[in-house]
């Protein structure tokens, strides 16, 4: 029986996963499942930078446009549905792509999660209702209190971690980062994890060109058409919070998509400071696809050797 291997690659937004996650699977000519927390939403498009039409195609993807904005979609049921997929990916292939910036929903695939309690979509709705008016600065008073632990050690500028950590506390009694028990769950196939990173300077401007490339596709008016659901969950991000803000007359639309840029700026440096604690990831310069394409190659060659010697001790 062969040895069957997902390769991972993570990295922040806009450094070049999709170009590498799509070189692979043609090169093993296999299928991607997506690790993104918003590409999963049939209503989000531009602002979530999907796969091509085409690219779609062409590359059978998992996990993108398979719900709507208004259902629930967590780390938890990312790990269920991702690990479902692998097992179906590897009824054909020893090979499974999987590419994304999502953090938690990496480590929900690679490593499991601990038990928290689930959702209470009554009190998030109120938590995030009272975000949404109040702001960050509120979230993290609310959590300097609630759950000292959480604000001494969690992610106090990532809202959504906030929130999902102030709803943990108002339902358990005791700090989300409580239930963390380090103990990660074995998976029946290997993982081999990518690392994409450029120079601050270039990756920036990569951010700054893509934001600009969006506005021109049109996603102040995708923005417009997700304008009702502004509430949920799914819509608390960056690209469109910030043009919901010029919609209800607080920032011009100018200030709003300087703020995009920024947003997202701030935001490919959380995924990077994430990415970097975790030893496994092999890291390579976004430019340097070839060497990603050969070690891939001479990674999965000797782990399927050394497989087969085992085999015959």
């Amino acid at each position: 029986m062969k040895e069957k291997i997902c390769i991972v690659i993570v990295g922040p937004t806009a450094v070049g996963k999709t170009n590498l996650a799509l070189l692979l699977a043609r090169e093993f000519n296999t299928s991607i499942i997506s690790a993104d927390s918003r590409q999963c939403f049939i209503e989000m498009n531009i602002g979530v930078a999907k796969p091509s039409p085409q690219e779609l195609n062409e590359v059978r993807h998992y996990f993108i446009n398979t719900h709507h904005v208004n259902e629930e979609v967590n780390a938890a049921i990312f790990e269920s549905l991702s690990l479902q997929w692998c097992n179906e990916i590897f009824q054909k292939n020893d090979v499974a792509i999987m590419v994304g910036g999502t953090g938690l929903y990496i480590k929900a695939f690679t490593e499991g999660l601990d038990e928290v309690p689930p959702a209470s979509t009554q009190i998030r709705e109120q938590i995030t209702a009272n975000y949404n008016t109040h702001g960050l600065s509120w979230l993290q008073q609310q959590i300097r209190v609630a759950d000292p632990l959480y604000f001494e050690k969690g992610e106090v500028q990532n809202p959504q971690r906030m929130m999902r950590a102030l709803e943990v506390v108002c339902i358990a009694g005791r700090s989300i980062l409580s239930f963390r028990s380090n103990e990660k769950k074995e998976r029946p196939f290997k993982i081999l994890q990518i690392g994409l990173t450029l120079p601050r300077p270039q990756l920036y401007e990569r951010i700054n060109q893509r934001v600009d490339a969006m506005i021109n596709e049109g996603l102040v008016q995708e923005a417009q058409s997700l304008f009702a659901f502004k509430h949920l969950n799914a819509l608390q991000t960056v690209g469109y919070k910030e043009l919901f803000e010029c919609f209800d007359g607080k920032i011009s639309s100018e200030e709003a998509i300087e703020l995009i840029k920024q947003n997202t700026r701030h935001y490919a440096k959380r995924q990077l400071t994430w990415f970097r604690k975790d030893s496994t990831v092999q890291w390579f310069d976004a430019s340097e696809i070839a060497s990603c394409r050969a070690f891939a190659n001479d990674w999965l060659t000797r782990t399927i050797d050394q497989n087969q010697q085992n085999s015959n001790q």
